[in-house]
């Protein structure tokens, strides 16, 4: 699996976190069940993705969504060569806690 750097701003961290729940969007509409699943559980109508997907709190449930689910989870971070931790790190982010904490 890759490391990604720290972004050097908070800004910097928020794109990357929100790029990530972009990714993680496309994740889970590249398969009909996953996305019937995600529909099913947010309640959102698949109309309804593209506007909502320009909303900050619906990536962040995008997020949400992923880190409740470990299978998915796995999945999503093999499928892009990343460690697990970084999901639930730009879930922080999105959700306003310190991206800093981590720092040495």
């Amino acid at each position: 699996m890759t490391k990604r750097r720290r972004p050097a701003s908070r800004q910097d961290a928020q794109a990357a976190a929100e790029d990530l729940a972009i990714a993680a969007l496309g994740f889970i509409a590249a398969e009909p069940e996953r996305l019937g699943r995600f529909l099913a559980m947010t309640g959102i109508g698949p109309d309804s993705i593209r506007a909502a997907a320009r909303e900050p709190q619906f990536l962040l449930g995008v997020l949400d969504h992923l880190a409740a689910d470990e299978p998915l989870l796995l999945a999503f971070a093999a499928e892009n060569a990343i460690d697990p931790g970084e999901v639930i790190t730009a879930r922080d982010t999105m959700a306003g806690r310190s991206w800093e904490r981590d720092t040495p």
